[in-house]
């Protein structure tokens, strides 16, 4: 081994819930829709998404706050009482955002509608605790985020519009069912680099859902246009409709190298997506 392989990071991913990444969980739009998701699976099963009273639906920041919280809870050695604590300043940075006012809000309101959106599955999601049994958790258990320390004055410049008395540290509970299911390796493993690198929400969900495919050993996966949309999701239904949004998301996951080939295509008058899988790209950090 040379010394600049010795040298080299060790290559770590994103590991995700495998059983969380094949059902819906955040509006790929931020819009303010307090509609709950539901969605059925293949065999049955019934799952539905229900924001907490007065909020919404988890949109396309929570979903990258969300990606965040697995990254960071693998590389601190998935801690066995699923606590994780950051600065809201670096977890921010981490996520390629800027560190101010608003996003600072807005990643405190994500972590309040991990831990109060209520996930409840009929059957639907796999369990490493009970199986497809029913059950009904949230993301997170707990969220508790702390004042700013006097110490940390010499930062307020980085958020203009708020007090000294704004919070600053974080310490949060990831589920004891989603704990289950990453002790139990019932995962996928995403590349965190590749994953920021795409630049649109639904591009982002749909590599998500590509590793679960690619996890099963395919080497292709179709879907109905209608199934797609219900799963990722998308309040679009008309395929014309659909295919404007997939389209930019498509062309991002081809030039990422993430799939080989994408075709859409009528089949028997149901619209379907082909993706070619292909091998699984060497992940990175």
């Amino acid at each position: 081994m040379t010394l600049a392989a010795r040298k080299r990071p060790a290559v770590r991913g994103v590991i995700l819930d495998r059983s969380l990444e094949e059902l819906p969980l955040f509006r790929l739009s931020d819009s303010a829709d307090d509609t709950p998701v539901s969605f059925s699976t293949e065999n049955g099963g019934r799952w539905r998404v229900i924001p907490a009273p007065g909020d919404r639906l988890p949109g396309t920041f929570d979903q990258d706050v969300y990606v965040e919280l697995l990254h960071r809870y693998n590389e601190a050695g998935s801690p066995a009482d699923g606590a994780i604590t950051f600065t809201l300043h670096a977890f921010l940075r981490s996520m390629g955002r800027r560190a101010d006012g608003r996003t600072y809000e807005q990643l405190r309101a994500a972590l309040s509608r991990l831990e109060r959106t209520t996930l409840e599955s009929v059957g639907a999601y796999w369990s490493a605790q009970s199986a497809h049994q029913d059950i009904s958790f949230t993301v997170l258990s707990t969220v508790s985020v702390q004042r700013r320390r006097v110490a940390d004055r010499e930062q307020l410049h980085l958020f203009g519009n708020l007090a000294t008395g704004e919070p600053g540290d974080a310490r949060v509970t990831l589920s004891a069912t989603v704990r289950a299911n990453l002790a139990a390796r019932h995962t996928i493993t995403l590349s965190a680099a590749r994953y920021h690198a795409l630049s649109s929400p639904v591009a982002r969900r749909l590599y998500r859902m590509l590793e679960v495919a690619r996890s099963d050993g395919r080497l292709s996966w179709r879907v109905s246009l209608e199934r797609l949309a219900e799963q990722l999701p998308l309040t679009q239904r008309y395929p014309s409709h659909l295919q404007r949004v997939l389209q930019p998301a498509h062309e991002m996951l081809l030039s990422a190298g993430l799939v080989r080939d994408i075709a859409v295509r009528q089949h028997d008058r149901v619209w379907s997506v082909d993706y070619v899988l292909g091998s699984r790209p060497r992940e990175e950090t």
